[in-house]
C-alpha cells in the first residue's frame, strides 16, 4: 500500500494579516509537510499591500499552487486525501461563504470538502470588533466541525518582537494538527524555541 505523506491545504483570503499565511507556509516547508496553496484575489492584493513578498515568492513556498477559480482541481474533491485545511487569514466574506456552503471559488470549495469529509478545518478569522452576524457565522461553522481561532496575541511568553507574537499564534494553530513546531515557549517550559524568520530572504 502506498504511503501518504502529511498534506495540508492552506487558504489565504482577503483579510489583513497575510503574513500569518506566509509564515505558516515557511514553517510547514521547513518541517517537510506537503502544502497545497490557494489564495483569493483579495488575499493576493493584501500580500502586496502588507508585505514585500511577490506572488512568485509566495508560490515558491508551497508544494502545489491552485488558481482560485479552478474548482475542478484535486483539492475540490473529497477523494483527494489531506490532513485538513487552514484558512490563514480568514476574511468575514470567506467565513460567511464557508458557513453557508456557498462554493463560489476553490478556497471555499476546499473548505467545504474538508468539513464534509470530517477533516480538520482551522479558520484564523481576522476581524474586530464583531457584531452579532459575525458571531453567528462563527457559531455555525463551529457546529459544522470547524475550529475558529482568531489570531489573539498572548503575552505569557514575554514576546519582544512582532515575530514572537506571530510565532505563538502559528504554534497554537499547528498544535491543533498535532504538529510540534517548537515556535514558542509554552507555559511552564524553559527550553529554547526554534526560530523561522519572517523577513524575506
Amino acid at each position: 500500500m502506498r504511503k501518504v505523506n502529511r498534506r495540508i491545504i492552506l487558504g489565504i483570503s482577503g483579510a489583513t494579516g497575510v503574513i500569518y499565511g506566509v509564515k505558516m507556509l515557511k514553517v510547514l516547508k521547513s518541517i517537510g509537510i506537503e502544502t497545497h496553496l490557494v489564495i483569493s484575489n483579495s488575499g493576493l492584493k493584501n500580500l502586496y499591500i502588507e508585505t514585500e513578498y511577490t506572488k512568485e515568492d509566495l508560490e515558491s513556498l508551497a508544494s502545489k499552487v491552485y488558481d482560485i477559480d479552478d474548482i475542478g482541481s484535486a483539492i475540490a474533491s473529497g477523494s483527494y486525501r489531506t490532513d485538513g485545511m487552514m484558512v490563514i487569514p480568514c476574511s468575514i466574506k470567506s467565513l460567511s461563504a464557508i458557513a453557508n456552503s456557498f462554493n463560489q471559488n476553490l478556497l471555499v470549495r476546499a473548505a467545504d470538502v474538508t468539513l464534509k469529509e470530517r477533516r480538520r478545518l482551522l479558520l484564523l478569522v481576522r476581524e474586530t470588533p464583531l457584531h452579532e452576524g459575525h458571531l453567528e457565522l462563527m457559531l455555525k461553522v463551529t457546529r459544522m466541525g470547524a475550529i475558529v481561532m482568531p489570531p489573539v496575541p498572548a503575552f505569557y511568553h514575554k514576546p519582544k518582537t512582532i515575530e514572537d507574537l506571530i510565532n505563538q499564534t502559528l504554534g497554537k494553530a499547528l498544535d491543533l494538527f498535532g504538529i510540534d513546531s517548537s515556535l514558542f515557549k509554552r507555559w511552564g517550559e524553559e527550553e529554547s524555541i526554534r526560530i523561522v524568520k519572517v523577513s524575506k530572504e
